[in-house]
């Protein structure tokens, strides 16, 4: 089962929805980058391409391949974001010549991850490989946006969710689809992003401070209550 959907509209437009997962399927002879390398040579290298992400994100060399493919196609390439586009849906969206979200919709950037077994030596290379992988994903981000490698890194670490107005403060956006141009400052007041690790770390913040605040009730030892059961006799 394809992905995504590629449409001709008519000579010299087309459009793609990219609203599934980015990867491999066991049934498929081909990987997701292959078959959509085939359909949009078909299409013609100086098409103009509307493309469209709702994805929570997949596989990072199949969305690695994708990104490339639409950076090196010749027509100019829009991306929108209709609804999510996480991950290395994220990836692939920096590939476009412009990128636009309307205001409901959301990105999420983090680190890569991965699913690993084997002794100490192979987990060592597992985290050497991922680090890699951040750094090439940095890379589609760094050209995109302007932002530096040390800034980028911080948000990756700090799963990072932004709505259209952040998306577009930071630079990983253009434009916010059906808004008219508004003050910088209104702007700046109703971006809005999330970070999982802030969130995280502000709860431990808040739990440890209810802990040391917490006196015990002031009880009397078992002795003294047997004394004073026997006066009472």
């Amino acid at each position: 089962m394809k992905k995504w959907k590629i449409k001709a509209l008519n000579e010299g437009k087309a459009e793609i929805f990219i609203y599934s997962d980015i990867g491999y399927e066991l049934w498929e002879d081909k990987s997701t980058a292959q078959l959509f390398a085939e359909e949009l040579k078909s299409l013609g290298e100086n098409t103009s391409i509307d493309l469209h992400i709702n994805s929570n994100g997949g596989d990072v060399f199949d969305g690695q391949a994708i990104h490339t493919l639409i950076k090196n196609h010749k027509g100019f390439v829009t991306a929108y974001i209709d609804g999510l586009a996480a991950s290395i849906a994220t990836v692939i969206a920096m590939g476009a010549d412009k990128i636009v979200m309307p205001k409901n919709a959301m990105m999420m950037i983090h680190n890569p991850w991965t699913i690993a077994q084997g002794e100490a030596k192979d987990m060592e290379k597992v985290i050497e490989m991922l680090g890699e992988i951040k750094e090439s994903i940095m890379n589609a981000y760094e050209l995109r946006t302007g932002l530096s490698r040390t800034k980028i890194s911080h948000l990756m670490d700090s799963e990072s969710w932004f709505n259209a107005r952040k998306a577009v403060e930071l630079g990983f956006a253009d434009k916010i689809l059906f808004s008219k141009d508004e003050p910088k400052e209104e702007l700046e007041l109703s971006s809005y992003s999330f970070s999982r690790a802030t969130a995280d770390h502000n709860l431990v913040v808040k739990l440890q401070a209810k802990i040391d605040s917490y006196k015990p009730l002031s009880t009397t030892p078992l002795n003294q209550l047997r004394k004073r059961l026997d006066l009472l006799k």
